[in-house]
C-alpha cells in the first residue's frame, strides 16, 4: 500500500526541535502518520510527546547525535523493529550551540569544510539505511531541509554554504534516481530565520547584535506544509522558502 494513501506509517523526524521539527512532526502526525522523533539529548522530549499527544498524534522519542553513527543506525533500526517499517525520514538537524560556524568563504580551509561536512554524512547514512525497505515496498520518502547559499552566494556562511550545496544536491540527484520506484526524495530550501527555532530564539535574544529580524523570520507551519506538498505530490524535488 502506498505510503500517501491509506495507513500511512511512521515518520521518522531527525532534527526534532521546537520550530521546523516540531512542524513537521503535527503536520504529518495529522495526516495519521506515527511519529518518532529523533533529537541530540532528550531534555525536552517530555514536552515534545505531551504536545503531540495533545492533538491526538501517536509519537515516541529517542535520544542520538546525528555525528554519532552507531547510535544514530540504531535508533533508526529500533524504530524499525518497533513499528514494522519507517516510511518517511525528515532530514533537519540543526542547532546554535554546536557545529561548524559561519565565517569568511576566503578564509575557510580544507579542515573547515570536513567539519561541515559532518552534517551531510549522516543523511547519507540515514537514507542508505532506510531506502532498501521503502524501494521493497515502492513506497516511503526522504525529506532533507537546508539552507538557501545552496543556490544564493552568500559568502559570509563560509564551509556552510559548502554543506547546502552539496545536501542540496545529493538530495535532488537522489529524487531524479528514484524516480519510477515509488519512493520520492526532495529538499527544503531555506533562507531565513525559522519562528519557534533554537537559533531564531538565539538572535532574537541579542537584538543588539543582530538587529531587527522580523522581515527575515520564517513561519515552520508553512515550510512543514510546503513539506507536506512536496512529499504528496511528488512533482518538484524542491521547494524554497526564503526572506533573503
Amino acid at each position: 500500500m502506498s505510503a500517501v494513501a491509506g495507513t500511512r506509517g511512521t515518520a521518522l523526524v531527525i532534527g526534532a526541535g521546537p520550530g521546523l521539527g516540531m512542524s513537521i512532526a503535527r503536520r504529518f502526525g495529522r495526516e495519521g502518520h506515527r511519529i518518532a522523533l529523533v533529537s541530540r539529548t532528550d531534555t525536552r522530549h517530555a514536552r515534545y510527546l505531551g504536545e503531540l499527544a495533545e492533538a491526538g498524534i501517536e509519537a515516541t522519542a529517542y535520544a542520538a547525535d546525528v555525528r554519532d553513527r552507531d547510535r544514530l543506525l540504531a535508533v533508526l533500526d529500533t524504530v524499525a523493529e518497533r513499528n514494522g517499517s519507517i516510511d518517511v525520514v525528515y532530514y533537519g538537524p540543526a542547532a546554535p550551540d554546536s557545529g561548524p560556524r559561519p565565517g569568511p568563504i576566503e578564509s575557510i580551509d580544507a579542515e573547515s569544510v570536513r567539519e561541515a561536512m559532518e552534517l551531510l554524512y549522516p543523511a547519507v547514512d540515514v537514507a542508505h539505511r532506510v531506502l532498501p525497505g521503502m524501494t521493497a515496498r515502492g513506497a516511503g520518502g526522504l525529506l532533507f531541509a537546508g539552507g538557501v547559499s545552496a543556490v544564493m552566494p552568500m559568502p559570509s556562511l563560509g564551509a556552510l554554504a559548502v554543506l547546502s550545496a552539496a545536501l542540496r544536491n545529493y538530495a535532488v540527484t537522489l529524487h531524479a534516481a528514484l524516480a519510477g520506484t515509488g519512493v520520492y526524495a526532495g529538499t527544503l530550501t531555506i533562507g531565513g530565520l525559522i519562528e519557534r527555532g533554537d537559533i531564531h530564539a538565539l538572535v532574537t535574544s541579542q537584538p543588539g547584535r543582530y538587529g531587527d529580524v522580523a522581515h527575515a523570520t520564517l513561519n515552520p507551519d508553512d515550510l512543514a506544509e510546503g513539506a507536506w506538498e512536496l512529499y504528496t505530490k511528488r512533482e518538484h524535488p524542491e521547494r524554497t522558502f526564503s526572506n533573503l
